[in-house]
């Protein structure tokens, strides 16, 4: 049975193999998706992920920018700052995925592949991304 976090961790993976690399994002989909025993939809949902948060990397890093004080993208940890860049694209590319579900799984990814304290750092942004992105408009009457 096809597993969404399955998918979510390979993006995640290449996600991070781009950036710490620097290997043009079709290369890692060529190189390390062969060596994986992913099943068709996983592996689409993957590379979708992927690509996405590549072509967006750009505006999800903006994002990032207004929600981290004292952090600067440069300085944080790969893992974690890839774990957010995956997480936003999808908060923001697939709405029919409820945000908390989204960052419910980052967390999972984070307690897989990052350090203890992470955990706590990625559920701060993107929890205070998805309150900015969700809060109501201001009342132009008021």
């Amino acid at each position: 049975m096809p597993s969404r976090r399955k998918a979510r961790e390979l993006a995640f993976q290449m996600l991070y193999q781009w950036d710490v690399g620097q290997h043009p994002p079709a290369h890692i989909l060529a190189t390390f998706l062969a060596g994986q025993k992913a099943e068709p939809e996983e592996e689409s949902f993957a590379r979708t992920l992927f690509e996405g948060a590549v072509e967006k990397k750009e505006e999800l890093d903006r994002q990032l920018r207004q929600h981290t004080q004292h952090w600067r993208l440069e300085r944080m940890a790969a893992v974690d700052r890839n774990i957010l860049r995956l997480a936003l694209y999808e908060m923001f590319s697939y709405p029919e995925t409820p945000p908390a579900v989204v960052i419910n799984e980052a967390l999972e990814i984070a307690r897989r592949f990052s350090a203890r304290d992470s955990v706590e750092f990625v559920n701060g942004i993107l929890d205070a991304i998805r309150k900015s992105r969700c809060a109501p408009a201001p009342d132009p009457g008021a």
